[in-house]
């Protein structure tokens, strides 16, 4: 009787705990959403939801509930939700409408942005799986494909948290930079556009931008940021391949197509499907934009969870190198950038 009896109070302080998480992840994402539309418009909700759910792993630890409320902070699902949500955005028609110049800029883009970032980080001796998050973050689009990258090679938490708080660190200041420096060059705004959608690495910080320098500005970023956002897929499985065959692989054996299967991240096959899906028009606008609020939401928890999961010790670990690494990478994709699409669509 008494065994039956305790068993009934762990559950029942399971069911409390378990609705105590759930409202704190509630409480967190409506707080950073409002913190988000008061703030000045550069300021995103990803960084107040990283913010908030850090100051809440503070006050956890600190009194000592960190595990007990930790039950529906699922941190990687909430990720993943989001990234396959994300190919609703990702129109292959409208990437199509500015012709082979986009798509011919975001193959150069990332190939280039990519490598210089992997050389450049192995000059320093970053740790490979860091390496390889930071390398999709600066040159595809800042967090959604350092998610992707991340599932790939099964990198760990801090390396995630670390790219991310980089990415939303650099964004900012471009996102109110670079439209007065194409203000100053008297950029056309195709110019302007393709140079802001091929360097600034959230999609929202692109709008912003390209919102600042004009409308046709606006449309020719957000198309060249959706072309980048396309190849998520193409360097996950890219990377899958990588890491299986050659840092992971043991002796001369071969690792089989079973192994890749097991190893690709299944919700970037998600994403890709949900954008074709998009792309053939199943979607109705009104659809799409329930899918854009169910996305901003899985983020927001996300993010939320970042923080809350960021261990300080890990962090310390990483150092200050890869700064330096994303830092001089960023001013690389800057300046390659307003080359190539000068050379693309500045004439």
């Amino acid at each position: 009787m008494e065994e039956r009896i305790s068993e009934q109070l762990g559950r029942w302080k399971k069911v409390l705990w378990g609705t105590a998480s759930a409202g704190m992840l509630i409480l967190l994402a409506v707080a950073a959403n409002r913190l988000a539309t008061w703030s000045p418009k550069a300021l995103e909700y990803p960084l107040w939801a990283a913010v908030l759910g850090l100051l809440a792993n503070i006050v956890a630890s600190g009194l000592k509930v960190k595990d007990k409320l930790s039950i529906v902070v699922r941190t990687e699902l909430f990720l993943k939700v989001g990234l396959v949500l994300l190919g609703a955005s990702v129109n292959i028609v409208e990437v199509l409408s500015v012709g082979v110049r986009g798509l011919i800029q975001a193959l150069v883009m990332v190939t280039a942005v990519f490598f210089f970032t992997w050389w450049l980080g192995g000059v320093l001796q970053l740790e490979k799986k860091l390496r390889a998050v930071m390398c999709a973050a600066i040159s595809i689009c800042g967090v959604s494909a350092a998610i992707a990258a991340a599932g790939s090679i099964l990198a760990k938490k801090e390396h995630l948290a670390y790219v991310t708080a980089m990415v939303i660190v650099t964004a900012l200041p471009l996102m109110v930079l670079m439209p007065w420096i194409a203000v100053l060059a008297g950029m056309a705004a195709g110019w302007a556009g393709a140079w802001f959608g091929a360097n600034i690495d959230t999609t929202a910080a692109v709008v912003g931008a390209g919102a600042i320098y004009g409308e046709e500005a606006v449309r020719v970023a957000s198309i060249i940021k959706m072309a980048q956002n396309s190849l998520i897929g193409v360097v996950a499985f890219l990377l899958t391949l990588y890491w299986v065959t050659r840092e992971e692989r043991t002796g001369n054996e071969r690792p089989s197509a079973r192994v890749l299967w097991d190893r690709f991240p299944k919700f970037v096959l998600g994403f890709l499907l949900v954008s074709v899906l998009a792309s053939l028009g199943i979607f109705t606008k009104a659809q799409v934009k329930d899918i854009t609020a169910l996305r901003h939401w899985a983020f927001t928890l996300a993010f939320i969870g970042i923080g809350w999961d960021l261990v300080f010790g890990e962090v310390r670990k990483i150092g200050l190198r890869p700064l330096v690494v994303y830092l001089a990478a960023t001013v690389f994709n800057t300046v390659l950038a307003l080359g190539v699409s000068w050379l693309l669509f500045g004439r």
